[in-house]
């Protein structure tokens, strides 16, 4: 499949860092045993990951901002283009030596994102959009899936843990929808939860508590994929607001009343 030149630079700076994530992951695993744990580890590694994604992208468009997890805002002389970079979506996952993370890369022109990608590296699948040209994974088409009854549909959420998360709504809003769908899911990476629900392997999510970089890159690639994304209100703040709704148009819907009722 032929790539813009815009993906090729977003390809090749998401292959760069996962090289060094794929020895890491391998790592973690000898580490589990020791008393202190992996953790100091793990936050080398996403350090590292984010420092090769910001040279890669830097390097071939001089002058952009950058948003990073680790690194913060990076102003650029080009105020019109901002990347939104995840070195490492689904932390927690990889410091247990789960293989659900991905690297996210997302791309704002003028306050609206135009290019996403989400990459995992372990399982080597390249979720990739662009504004106006379509979803895919690995080079095939994606597109959302077509059920229209929560009571058909397999939706996934995020929940609160210690010290983080809003638990009083949380246990409402994953109450309140327990009765209505046919499934819920936490796999611990928003990037690929909605890269899933692109792909048409979840019918919906939403999750609140999340960081522009959290969101970035999946909020193209579920609307490139026929979907629709929300904030949990059914506005548009998903990234001021830190949250997300997303499904085909009548289960993101139906999501947002679901809260809104909870």
């Amino acid at each position: 499949m032929h790539h813009s030149a815009l993906l090729n630079v977003m390809i090749a700076a998401a292959r760069k860092a996962a090289r060094s994530l794929k020895r890491d992951f391998g790592e973690v695993e000898n580490l589990q045993v020791s008393l202190k744990g992996p953790a100091n580890f793990v936050s080398a590694a996403d350090r590292r990951a984010e420092e090769t994604l910001y040279a890669e992208l830097s390097k071939a468009r001089p002058g952009y901002g950058f948003l990073g997890e680790e690194g913060g805002i990076r102003e650029g002389d080009d105020k019109t283009h901002r990347w939104i970079v995840d070195p490492l979506d689904g932390t927690t996952n990889f410091l247990h030596g789960i293989p659900q993370f991905a690297i996210s890369i997302g791309l704002e022109r003028e306050g609206a994102i135009v290019a996403g990608l989400v990459y995992n590296p372990i399982t080597e699948e390249l979720f990739i959009a662009e504004k106006g040209k379509g979803a895919f994974l690995n080079d095939r088409r994606i597109r959302v899936a077509g059920r229209k009854n929560l009571s058909e549909a397999v939706l996934a959420c995020g929940l609160a843990h210690l010290g983080h998360g809003d638990h009083p709504t949380v246990k409402r809003e994953t109450g309140a929808m327990l009765g209505q769908v046919a499934g819920l899911r936490r796999f611990g990476a928003a990037a690929l939860d909605l890269a899933f629900v692109a792909a048409g392997r979840f019918d919906g999510y939403w999750e609140r508590s999340l960081s522009p970089w959290d969101l970035a890159a999946g909020i193209i690639l579920v609307r490139e994929a026929g979907g629709f994304v929300s904030d949990c209100d059914g506005g548009e703040a998903m990234l001021d607001k830190g949250e997300v709704a997303a499904g085909n148009e009548t289960i993101r819907k139906e999501i947002v009343r679901v809260l809104k009722s909870a």
